[in-house]
């Protein structure tokens, strides 16, 4: 039996999609019910009305990585595990939330994976765990990180998160670990790169002049399953099919959605600025604040990205991002009709 955590958010819901194909039976692990109708929408989204997959090959479980005891009775008769959940934010609140779920979640899982001598533990990481490298050289899995410089709390979170796995792999557990770009794929639109398409819809004029790397979210399923399948173990991939500026993606998603391309840069004054109100709101009134002080420091970073190891390890070839962003911005035009 296959677990999958985070099993309602993009990367969990386009997972079910291609492990109800294979006829296996799953265990599904969320927290909020109401995410599970478009779970269910992304997943008949890969079927025809004639071939609908079967849902009764999974088991929905509601339930929270931090929940010990819960936890232990999902991992009944599980094998397999694709770790998806966690949480994302770069709000200064959050840094307790970020470490409580993204690094003590992670320890539960990799813990009762052991105890429960599961195979095979997949666990989705992000480029933000990864390290630097000088100017224009690709970043690889072996890219020394200096945890001495300023990082942000969510970068913070998915490193230790990854220190847990490596952890248990020293403990006997097989990992895989997939470091996954910026993912491009249709559903969630309220979060994730989904909100990119949300924001040029609604219209968006400004860019921030940053390049990093993007991925189809088909591309980080199928690579996930591709590997967990496969007799490797302990080993970490980046998944990027492209390093491409924020506006060219941005200028493609305008042009697929028939809207105007965002055209002024944002400068380094406007960040600021940003930053101090930010922070002024939230020192006297708690409000969010999601630009950082490493935000000022890193928003026009240019990293990029090599994918050279996962695909000498399975062969693999990534979807060109312009054919994803074409096949997301069909399913959010859907979406609004």
């Amino acid at each position: 039996m296959i677990l999958v955590t985070g099993a309602t958010g993009l990367v969990g819901a386009h997972l079910l999609a291609h492990l109800v194909q294979e006829d296996v039976k799953i265990r599904a692990l969320y927290r909020n019910k109401a995410k599970i109708a478009e779970c269910k929408s992304i997943i008949a989204s890969y079927f025809t009305e004639e071939n609908l997959p079967n849902y009764n090959n999974i088991e929905w479980v509601q339930t929270d990585i931090t929940n010990v005891p819960a936890l232990q009775d999902a991992f009944k008769d599980i094998k397999i595990v694709y770790h998806c959940a966690g949480f994302i934010s770069y709000d200064v609140r959050d840094y307790k939330k970020l470490r409580k779920i993204n690094i003590e979640g992670t320890a539960n899982m990799v813990n009762i994976a052991l105890a429960n001598s599961v195979k095979k533990f997949c666990h989705v990481s992000s480029i933000a765990a990864l390290g630097e490298e000088i100017g224009k050289k690709k970043i690889t899995e072996n890219s020394p990180r200096n945890n001495e410089k300023p990082h942000s709390n969510y970068s913070i979170s998915k490193y230790g998160a990854e220190m847990e796995v490596w952890r248990a792999s020293q403990e006997g557990l097989p990992v895989i670990i997939v470091n996954p770009g910026l993912i491009i794929g249709k559903g969630f639109w309220e979060s994730g790169s989904g909100r990119l398409f949300e924001r040029i819809n609604k219209g968006l004029s400004y860019y921030l002049p940053l390049t990093t790397g993007f991925v189809a979210v088909e591309d980080v399923v199928k690579t996930m399953i591709q590997l967990t399948n496969s007799t490797i173990k302990n080993e970490s991939y980046i998944l990027v099919g492209e390093n491409l500026s924020f506006k060219q993606v941005l200028d493609q998603i305008a042009e697929n959605l028939n809207k105007p391309k965002p055209k002024k840069a944002l400068k380094p004054w406007m960040v600021f600025m940003a930053w101090l109100i930010q922070s002024i709101g939230n020192g006297l009134f708690n409000t969010k604040q999601e630009i950082t002080y490493q935000s000022i420091k890193g928003f026009s970073n240019q990293s990029y990205f090599d994918n050279h190891k996962v695909k000498k390890a399975i062969n693999n070839k990534f979807t060109p991002i312009s054919k994803s962003i074409k096949e997301t911005a069909k399913a959010f035009i859907k979406s609004r009709n």
